[in-house]
């Protein structure tokens, strides 16, 4: 052990702690799954269809309820309320977000020595941050390109003299998955008695979205001013289509830029995989000799760099 270098047990001792970290998280984790195991057994076959998903959030509230590992995974992006809509648990992107670290973290040290190795949690951190930003962004993306059409539900149901409330819940039972999810969030506050506004409103902070923010701030409006309340539902989903348009737009405009540094992007990787095949000996000098290493790596760098600064001016370009 004496003969390692000072930054790669560093290192060591790092992921040792987030090793253990993870390991208690998911001790939590288990102890509930097999009290709602239990649950199950009992239930049996009577228990309702959306049961496991209902399971799933009271899980992801029960760990809420630990506050040490609440903030520590705010710390990293994640927000247990939004964790139940992720395509992929939310442990597994912990997990792999370490080999992912461990990867940059090495590059980073084959420029600059071994101590920089004790640079793999902070990017374990952005890593996982990234993560959990990119799903979050996708989500609010897909609920803000459906509302509209939500919007449309509940104002021809309206129209027709149902009460909003029943309309929310027509929503929840017609409408895409991910905005149907969220409709029955608010049809289940509105079961327990929570004003529809508030109850939006939590919404709208939940998921991030401000379209429902709109919407609750139209029906506070609408009930203490009077006047027709599908009117106000009809303007408001125009307007909010209006924006999906305008963003489609400047996706649209944008497709050449995305297009062209997605090739510049690609062109490093297509050479080397040609240089590979006809001149592996050539090649083999960035992998098996110390410069070449460090060359390797500061391309790899440089490269990573490049992709987020075009990343950057593209999405600036769109906001």
């Amino acid at each position: 052990m004496s003969g390692l270098p000072p930054g790669l047990l560093a290192a060591g001792a790092g992921l040792l702690g987030l090793g253990l970290a993870v390991t208690l998280g998911l001790g939590a984790l288990k102890r509930q799954d097999q009290r709602r195991a239990r649950l199950l057994a009992v239930v049996g076959p009577h228990r309702p269809a959306g049961l496991a998903a209902t399971l799933r959030q009271d899980r992801l509230r029960g760990l809420a309820e630990l506050p040490w590992l609440a903030r520590a995974l705010e710390l990293l992006g994640l927000r247990l309320e939004r964790a139940a809509a992720y395509p992929v648990r939310w442990w597994i992107i912990l997990l792999v977000a370490l080999p992912l670290a461990r990867a940059a973290a090495g590059l980073l040290a084959a420029l600059g020595g071994d101590a920089l190795l004790l640079a793999m949690p902070a990017f374990w951190f952005l890593f996982c941050r990234a993560a959990f930003g990119w799903l979050d962004a996708r989500r609010r993306e897909t609920l803000f390109r459906q509302f509209p059409d939500a919007l449309g539900m509940i104002t021809r149901a309206v129209r027709v003299g149902i009460p909003v409330s029943e309309a929310i819940r027509s929503v929840a039972q017609e409408a895409p998955p991910e905005t149907a999810a969220e409709f029955q969030r608010i049809a289940d506050r509105l079961s327990i008695g929570l004003p529809l506004e508030q109850a939006l409103a939590e919404t709208a902070h939940r998921t991030g979205v401000p379209e429902y923010r709109f919407f609750a701030t139209a029906l506070a409006l609408q009930s203490q001013t009077g006047g027709g309340l599908s009117e106000t539902l009809e303007n408001l989903a125009e307007v909010i289509r209006k924006r999906v348009a305008l963003k489609e737009r400047g996706y649209a405009l944008a497709a050449e830029a995305r297009t062209s540094a997605g090739i510049l992007a690609a062109l490093p990787f297509f050479t080397c995989g040609v240089l590979a095949v006809l001149s592996p000996g050539y090649i083999a000098l960035l992998f098996s000799d110390p410069g070449g290493q460090q060359i390797l790596a500061a391309a790899i760098g440089l490269l990573v760099a490049g992709i987020l600064l075009m990343r950057g001016m593209i999405r600036r370009a769109l906001s």
